[in-house]
């Protein structure tokens, strides 16, 4: 397992992962982070540069998140929220077949260890308002203003 200390216009960021894939992303410096890094977090951390200039919209680097079948269901579904859009944990949970999930989609989008690449900042509340987030609602806008989403509902 290696460790990618990235310092981010919202602050340090560090990436965790194999040399497949990116496996976390967390908001701070964890302990150890930096200690070693493999080329796919230097070039994930490329890729977020990019973001953070406004150059990329998308990621390419591989992910291996590790969740339940559920939640790798609804991470997947966040993926296909487009840059620059929002959607409601209903639309997510519509989207990925589980109309009814709502509150679990909710706990996965929670418990999505790879912060920013698979966009859980882009999951608002049924009226549109900014709800949880992990690195912080100011972090959510933040986000949200880089993509200039001005609540721009993703297609269904």
């Amino acid at each position: 397992m290696y460790q990618l200390l990235f310092q981010s216009p919202l602050g340090p960021l560090t990436l965790s992962g194999t040399e497949e894939a990116v496996t976390a992303l967390s908001f701070g410096a964890l302990p150890g982070a930096g200690d070693g890094a493999c080329p796919l977090l230097e070039e994930a951390a490329r890729e977020l540069d990019a973001y953070f200039q406004g150059r990329r919209r998308t990621f390419a680097v591989p992910l291996a998140p590790a969740g339940t079948p559920f939640q790798q269901r609804v991470w997947a579904g966040l993926r296909e929220i487009p840059f620059g859009a929002t959607a409601s944990y209903g639309e997510i949970a519509a989207r990925i077949g589980s109309p009814r999930a709502c509150r679990a989609v909710g706990m996965a989008n929670h418990r999505n260890p790879i912060a920013i690449l698979i966009p859980c900042h882009r999951v608002v509340g049924r009226s549109g308002s900014l709800v949880g987030y992990a690195g912080g609602l100011d972090i959510k806008r933040a986000l949200l203003e880089l993509e200039g989403a001005a609540q721009r509902r993703a297609a269904p």
